[in-house]
């Protein structure tokens, strides 16, 4: 630390009891200068020697015929008027960079400028600062701390804008010319780690981008404000570095930042420094990891910060949504709530995440259509498909929450539904696990939820899960052995059949044909498969699977219609007692569809043996 020393002679002030101060001489002291509580006796010559200001309140005490002096309201105190008053005396006293400003505050009230005597206080202080505490880094920040407590009247001198100024200077100065000390208990970059040569063959330590951020740490968020404006403004630092910066003072500040909370405290001290870093955030993506942005939601959301805040770390979080994690945007539930999570500010940060890719399409649409060709979005199929895993595991995630409604599941789903997936596993859990914690939900709500996945994008092992899963409704299970039926086709080495349309239309809604009685027909069908059902479902279509693989020599046209009319009708016969699911796979198998079609026969024609006993039913359906 640097320090200035002033005058030559002894300390000679001296001490009786608390509040008394006098200087040990042989002239008695012929006035008392009283600073609060604490009474000073000194003598005039060496005060008004120096101070203008004494010279006024002497002046005026020696016609009302009075010896003592009231300055109550000096900057700094008895502390400070104690350093003036031995700088007169030409007593040793030493400047630092902790004292240095209230002691100049104290000599700009006392009146201490060359006007009165050349070499006085004030311009002792000014050669002090400039020469050493503005060339400090460390000495700097300690001036700018330390200067808080004299505000407003440091603003008039100046002093905290050259302050502000040194530091940012220093900041953004190359690393190759950072000759001073510094704190740095950070983890360096990968490529900071290394050492160079320089060109006189001396191995030196990189320093590293962000040697500054630590220190600045110490500073109130007001004056950290100021100083990352103005090194903002100087363009010598990255994004990257400011970010890093933003990051440690957060974590610095912000009591279990890291943990993802905040702890109870002055609650509106840290929403200004939580509106600071928001405000201080540099505007290109990638700055600051998506990881922090969201733990800066989570505690803007606790010390609620205003909307416009939230809103803002919504459409920055959107911007690189890709990069975040699960445990990243489990953002909890606000106070009053019946769900443990806030599913809605994660729908809108997907929707964010979606916005932009469609304002690059709007941007590129009139330069696409004049040559004919619409331009795609800007974000890549990688991170769309990131997103889209981000949310299945979400999903699995909220669906354990009793209180979760169904709603809320179905529409964050939906969001991200436009994304191509190759497989739906990560959905398939998290539907199941929705099943599961919430077993009172309705058919139509089952068949809801289950209409988001796509079963041909099972896994061979969900596969295995979803054919033994009770939890599920009957035509969901139906779908999954007829599509892992194709699966084993194609492996063996037979033409895959085209899919019958009653299989692809088993999660339509009903085409609301007109039946009669009032039995829904997709009761059946909808309802809970038993562990009989799925059984004899699973024993047949593996019977079926090894048949299938034994004609191979058959011409491909020949297998589709033999294949389409196997599976259908032992999946039928094993429903045989369930008439309504029967009529509907039988209405949907036949209604509309060529009759010249192999993958599409009606049900009827797959069993003649039923067609004989329900004449009525193939009337009404019949192929035209």
């Amino acid at each position: 630390m640097k320090f200035m020393k002033l005058g030559s002679k002894p300390d000679t002030f001296q001490t009786d009891g608390n509040n008394v101060r006098y200087v040990a001489s042989e002239l008695a002291s012929d006035i008392v200068v009283s600073v609060g509580d604490i009474k000073f006796y000194l003598h005039k010559f060496p005060l008004l020697s120096k101070s203008s200001h004494l010279q006024t309140l002497i002046s005026l005490n020696n016609e009302e015929n009075v010896d003592e002096v009231q300055i109550s309201d000096i900057p700094g105190g008895a502390s400070t008027f104690e350093i003036c008053a031995k700088f007169c005396y030409g007593m040793t006293v030493t400047l630092n960079a902790y004292n240095v400003i209230a002691t100049q505050c104290a000599a700009e009230y006392l009146g201490m400028h060359e006007t009165i005597e050349k070499g006085n206080l004030i311009y002792k202080i000014d050669v002090f600062l400039n020469s050493s505490i503005f060339r400090s880094w460390k000495d700097s920040i300690i001036l700018l701390q330390t200067s808080k407590s004299m505000l407003p009247l440091v603003e008039d001198l100046k002093v905290v804008s050259h302050c502000i100024e040194s530091i940012a200077n220093k900041a953004c100065v190359d690393v190759s010319k950072v000759n001073w000390s510094y704190t740095y208990n950070r983890k360096k970059l990968p490529e900071e780690n290394g050492i160079e040569s320089n060109q006189n063959g001396v191995r030196t330590r990189l320093v590293p981008k962000d040697w500054w951020v630590e220190d600045l740490c110490e500073l109130e968020v007001d004056l950290y404000k100021s100083v990352i404006t103005n090194i903002k403004s100087k363009a010598g630092q990255s994004n990257e570095v400011i970010g890093e910066a933003l990051k440690a003072y957060a974590y610095r500040r912000l009591p279990n930042f890291s943990k993802g909370m905040i702890q109870c405290g002055d609650v509106s001290k840290h929403c200004l420094i939580v509106e600071t870093i928001v405000w201080l955030l540099p505007t290109e993506k990638g700055s600051v990891p998506c990881r922090f942005l969201l733990k800066l939601l989570k505690a803007a959301i606790f010390v609620e910060s205003g909307d416009r805040i939230k809103e803002e770390l919504v459409k920055r979080i959107g911007q690189q949504l890709e990069e975040a994690s699960v445990s990243d945007i489990l953002i909890q539930a606000p106070d009053g709530d019946a769900t443990i999570y806030d599913v809605n500010i994660v729908q809108n940060i997907v929707r964010e995440f979606f916005m932009k890719d469609h304002i690059a399409e709007i941007e590129s649409t009139g330069v696409g259509e004049l040559e004919g060709i619409r331009k795609p979005g800007i974000l890549s199929d990688a991170s769309k498909l990131m997103v889209a895993k981000l949310i299945d595991g979400y999903l699995a995630e909220i669906a354990k929450d009793p209180n979760l409604p169904l709603s809320y599941f179905v529409n964050l789903a939906e969001l991200v539904s436009s994304i191509s997936r190759p497989a739906h596993d990560g959905l398939y859990r998290a539907i199941d696990t929705y099943l599961k914690e919430h077993p009172g939900i309705s058919k139509s709500e089952k068949k809801r939820i289950c209409k988001l996945m796509d079963c041909r994008k099972l896994s061979v092992d969900a596969c295995l899960h979803a054919v033994q899963n009770e939890r599920l409704p009957l035509r969901v299970v139906v779908q999954v052995l007829y599509f892992e039926q194709l699966r084993t086709a194609a492996s063996s080495g037979t033409s895959t059949p085209d899919i019958p349309r009653g299989i692809k239309d088993l999660n339509n809604e009903s085409n609301g044909s007109s039946r009669s009685g009032t039995t829904n027909p997709e009761d059946d069908l909808d309802a809970v498969a038993t562990a009989e059902e799925l059984k004899a479902l699973r024993k047949e279509l593996a019977s079926l699977r090894l048949s299938n693989g034994l004609g191979n020599n058959d011409k491909d046209g020949d297998i589709k219609p033999s294949m389409d009319k196997a599976v259908i009708g032992k999946v039928k016969g094993l429903l045989k007692s369930k008439k309504s699911f029967i009529k509907l796979w039988a209405s949907k198998g036949g209604q509309g569809e060529n009759s010249g079609s192999d993958s599409s026969e009606s049900i009827s024609s797959a069993n003649p043996e039923e067609a004989k006993s329900t004449p009525s039913r193939n009337r009404r359906h019949s192929v035209s």
